[in-house]
């Protein structure tokens, strides 16, 4: 077909208008144009949709106008397009506002709204009204902020909402807590039962919690794998929060049933509280920070994080900055705690204990910087330094003709589950050809229980080079007998929390002969730590223990003080 000149241009445009339009209809977004009598003059499918317009628009007045909540305050859509008629030309700009939705399912659509009266020579013509839906952008942004498997708002989502709480504190005279919950032993629970009932238990645990953050006006997080936190926002103090965690322990005793099996959970829970714990930035750090004390602690622990003067004394972050140089700069120095032989008090052994000199703080104690040494991986320069400091010391006894002293050394789980361990040890007694039974081990129970097998592994490994094991802090975890028979330990050391009343406690005065009773069938010594004085130690010699540490006999003390007390 052939256009004639007249012809030919306006028959372009109206195909150019026809394709305009038709390109609006696929938008997902709403476009109304309406005349100086808010007559429809064009409509794309959403707006007829959202407008309930029908097909033959052209020249109706729209019947349904809608309110737009505008920071917090609804406003008639007539009104907005009033507005705009004021300033002519301008673009009218509504960003994130909500606007009313004629669905039952929805309340409100989130959009973006723009609204122009057109500017003509006479006057504001046409008004264009435009709205950007953003329901599939919040939809996608509410996906990344939930967790996937059980829908609980994720740790995202928490630091959003706490920046809030925290800056409400100042409006209430009250404390604000946070609970981290960890199931316990849940690898090993997911590998017993199989992935889909393991995620069926935090799904169930997700439905209690939210219950029970509806219960106390609380909010609950998934934040990963089987850890959860909730958020008391406005608690009296403590005790408000244990009796909260408490409740969480005692409801997961019988919480989970498969089949006719009930299964008996335990959870780790780990609390900071502000202002007590410190300050809101690092509020959820001391949470975690708490979390992990009550999991070294055992199964079923609750440890709150409680703000120390030494917190307050370091700057935690130039201390972690700063503690890989302290290993290279020679600034940790080795302590030796005596340990006495019980039957006449002589001084048999010695505990290896590390302290840090900084240049700046002085003597920075262990309680602070271990953890920073645990958290970056550098407890294993730190443990390879440590013995290469007491092998060095070792050495110059045997060259100047001193008793031969059996010394420990504490490794962390960390160090045992790194490659090259065993062999570093063996390398290292070779090279500074001492005696590898003058060497002693230790392992604190809790951690030779986080991972039974790689540890027993490691552990006979070491045995094999002819150095001995301790078992730390006996007492304090679940170890069970079963266990306990395999692990390849010379020595049990009991912990000096069931030393500290044994004086008049008769319950922990049986705890205690039994625990000696038990090493000594098993074929191991029994060392005792905490002696603080000479009832202690007589009470400790009746019931048979082999070894004891503590301050009665002598603090942890430099190499040359401590070389002093052996020589005497």
């Amino acid at each position: 077909m052939f256009f004639s000149k007249k012809e030919k241009p306006q028959k372009k445009a109206d195909i150019d208008i026809e394709l305009l339009q038709k390109a609006f209809d696929l938008s997902s977004d709403a476009l109304l144009v309406l005349g100086e009598e808010r007559e429809v003059l064009y409509a794309n499918t959403k707006a007829r949709e959202y407008f309930s317009l029908p097909d033959r628009y052209k020249g109706k007045r729209v019947e349904y106008m809608p309110k737009v909540e505008i920071k917090k305050v609804w406003k008639k859509l007539d009104e907005l397009i009033a507005q705009a008629h004021t300033t002519c030309g301008q673009i009218q700009t509504f960003r994130d506002v909500k606007i009313e939705s004629k669905k039952r399912t929805q309340e409100h659509i989130p959009v973006d709204l723009y609204i122009e009266a057109r500017s003509q020579e006479e006057g504001c013509g046409p008004t264009l009204l435009f709205m950007q839906d953003l329901s599939a952008q919040k939809a996608s942004l509410e996906i990344a902020y939930r967790h996937k498997l059980t829908h609980l708002p994720n740790q995202m989502q928490a630091q959003e909402d706490l920046n809030r709480f925290f800056a409400q504190i100042h409006l209430h005279n009250k404390k604000l807590a946070l609970l981290f919950i960890d199931i316990d032993n849940f690898s090993e629970i997911r590998s017993l039962v199989g992935i889909e009932q393991s995620e069926q238990i935090l799904i169930h645990f997700a439905r209690y919690l939210k219950h029970l953050a509806k219960e106390t006006k609380s909010h609950v997080y998934h934040t990963f794998s089987n850890n959860f936190m909730i958020c008391m926002p406005k608690v009296e103090g403590l005790d408000e929060v244990m009796y909260l965690a408490k409740q969480i322990q005692r409801e997961l005793r019988s919480f989970y049933k498969l089949n006719s099996i009930h299964f008996h959970l335990t959870a780790s829970i780990g609390i900071s509280l502000y202002p007590d714990s410190g300050s809101t930035l690092t509020l959820m750090d001391k949470g975690f920070k708490a979390l992990s004390i009550a999991q070294k602690h055992g199964l079923g622990h609750i440890h709150v994080y409680q703000k120390s003067e030494l917190e307050e004394k370091y700057d935690e972050l130039t201390l972690f900055n700063e503690v890989h140089h302290a290993i290279e700069n020679h600034e940790f120095e080795v302590y030796y705690q005596p340990i006495v032989r019980a039957k006449d008090v002589e001084v048999i052994g010695a505990e290896a204990l590390i302290r840090w000199k900084h240049k700046t703080y002085g003597y920075i104690p262990p309680d602070i910087f271990i953890p920073m040494l645990e958290k970056s991986g550098f407890i294993i320069d730190l443990g390879r330094y440590v013995l290469a400091e007491v092998l060095k010391q070792q050495k110059r006894w045997e060259l100047f003709k001193f008793k031969p002293i059996e010394v420990s050394i504490n490794m962390s789980l960390l160090e045992i589950e790194t490659d090259g361990f065993v062999e570093n040890v063996a390398q290292q007694l070779a090279e500074h050809q001492v005696a590898p039974e003058l060497i002693k081990f230790e392992i604190t129970e809790g951690e030779a229980m986080q991972n039974e097998s790689k540890a027993n592994t490691q552990l006979q490994e070491l045995k094999k080079l002819g150095v001995s094991i301790a078992l730390d802090d006996f007492g304090t975890g679940y170890t069970s007998f079963a266990y306990l028979k395999k692990f390849p330990a010379n020595i049990l050391k009991i912990d000096k929390t069931f030393v500290d009343h044994i004086l008049e406690k008769k319950e922990d005065q049986r705890i205690i002969r039994a625990m000696i009773e038990l090493g000594h069938n098993l074929g191991m010594k029994i060392v005792v730590e905490g002696v603080e004085n000479i009832e202690m130690a007589d009470r400790l010699i009746a019931y048979g223990c082999d070894y004891m540490q503590g301050y009665y006999f002598s603090r942890p003390l430099p190499a040359y003080e401590f070389q002093e007390m052996i020589r005497r």
